[in-house]
């Protein structure tokens, strides 16, 4: 049951808001002078204050009431606080809600008014502490992942990273070969180095063969090697990719583009670790792992002919699916910060228009626009300006997708209280996010 403290030095006011309160299933406890209070405070789980501003006879000036508030904000910060006075001074009102009070009540009060009040606060309260403790629980398993693990100096904060990066530490030391999914740009090589670097044969070559980027008639000869003579131009014996990360880690990025003739070849040395140069009758054993990476639907190519079932497989004992960036949004800023020079920051419009763009290229465009930006930025500050992305509409929700208390209240935190930022994170105009919060109760910046 949550627990209201009233400090309020007239028995009558006190015993009517306890009435009140305990009629709805709020416990309270009362003082009747600003010390007494600050020692129940620090004495036992407060959800909110309601407190009056005068105290000694005959006096009307709030002073009483402004030091023992901000007596209350310097212990307790986050403690929601209700003004109630029966002498309302509008200067002082203005004041006191800038400095964190959560609203100021006159005397007589209206039931209904201040039991909505009372109610919005302790739930916001509670939605924040639950939100706080579980964003402590996300940062202490982020420390535990950065201090158990070699993370590469990846930058990230989303969930989605998390998880992907958690599996990847996970498998790392096993023999079994893992097959990377996701879009092109969003970090799948970046993914290999750490499985790599956290795996059995880290001190072993990390080797990367990008299976799109060679013609379909080498890609044999640079996986597997060529003695002189065996095509046009081989002058002289070179070793393939395979000979190269013996001891270490084979890195297939784009596997999907592995021409069939590639696809047999392959198959066999990972079920006997056993392969021929192009144009050698000798074989050659080697201990590679494999690690490999593709953006295509290889499921679908197995359907289509075009990619061996029997590979997939052996190529596919641990998947780990990178998502696009667009679906990781907690990365986005810490990315975006972690690709500018310190001496540059981006301001609020500015990073509200990162977090609103789609970013079709991942990563990699991010990258490059941040590359972009901190050379056409004249100040420290980098403005929406300096970011030359498309103008986008605003976005607007379906009716299934309406964002409830706590998607605002979360999205609120973690954009630190920027309406445009929090605004573009749900997909609402400014506006459409203020009507939000006014109808769950939440203070506009400036009223808490």
């Amino acid at each position: 049951m949550p627990k209201v403290l009233i400090i309020d030095d007239n028995p009558a006011v006190a015993l009517a808001l306890e009435v009140l309160l305990s009629l709805h299933d709020i416990e309270s406890v009362t003082a009747t002078t600003p010390e007494m209070g600050l020692t129940l405070l620090s004495q036992q789980a407060i959800d909110l204050v309601i407190q009056d501003m005068n105290f000694s006879a005959d006096t009307t000036s709030g002073e009483e009431g402004m030091e023992l508030f901000r007596q209350i904000r310097q212990r307790c910060p986050d403690m929601p606080v209700i003004l109630l006075t029966a002498w309302t001074h509008l200067d002082a009102a203005v004041g006191l809600i800038k400095a964190g009070a959560a609203d100021y009540i006159g005397k007589p009060w209206n039931d209904q008014r201040l039991l909505t009040v009372v109610r919005n606060l302790i739930e916001l309260g509670q939605a924040n502490r639950a939100l706080q403790r579980r964003l402590q629980r996300e940062r202490q398993r982020k420390q535990a992942l950065e201090t158990q693990f070699n993370l590469c100096g990846l930058v990230w904060q989303d969930s989605a990273t998390e998880k992907v990066l958690e599996i990847a530490c996970q498998v790392a030391r096993s023999d079994a070969s893992v097959l990377i999914t996701g879009p092109n740009g969003a970090g799948k090589e970046r993914i290999a180095e750490i499985v790599q670097k956290n795996s059995s044969v880290k001190e072993g070559p990390f080797v990367v063969l990008n299976c799109g980027a060679i013609p379909a008639d080498l890609i044999e000869a640079e996986l597997f090697g060529a003695e002189a003579g065996a095509y046009t131009g081989a002058g002289k014996s070179r070793e393939g990719k395979f000979e190269a990360a013996d001891g270490g880690t084979l890195f297939l990025d784009e596997i999907g583009n592995l021409p069939l003739a590639g696809q047999v070849k392959l198959l066999r040395v990972l079920e006997t670790g056993r392969f021929q140069r192009l144009g050698s009758n000798r074989e050659k054993q080697v201990k590679v792992r494999i690690i490999s990476a593709t953006n295509a639907d290889l499921p679908a190519m197995i359907r289509a002919g075009q990619f061996r079932e029997d590979l997939y497989y052996r190529l596919n004992v641990i998947q780990l699916n990178l998502p696009a960036l667009a679906e990781r949004p907690e990365d986005i800023l810490p990315l975006a910060q972690a690709f500018l020079n310190d001496d540059k920051q981006l301001d609020a419009n500015a990073k509200a228009a990162l977090l609103a763009h789609t970013w079709p290229g991942n990563v990699r465009e991010l990258k490059n626009l941040m590359h972009r930006a901190q050379l056409l930025a004249r100040g420290e500050q980098i403005g929406i300006g300096d970011l030359g992305l498309p103008a986008a509409p605003v976005m607007r929700l379906s009716s299934d997708a309406e964002p409830d208390k706590a998607a605002v209240e979360l999205a609120l935190l973690r954009a630190h209280g920027v309406i445009a930022q929090a605004a573009s994170a749900l997909g609402l105009s400014r506006q459409s996010l203020y009507r939000r919060m006014d109808r769950f109760g939440i203070a506009r910046p400036g009223q808490e």
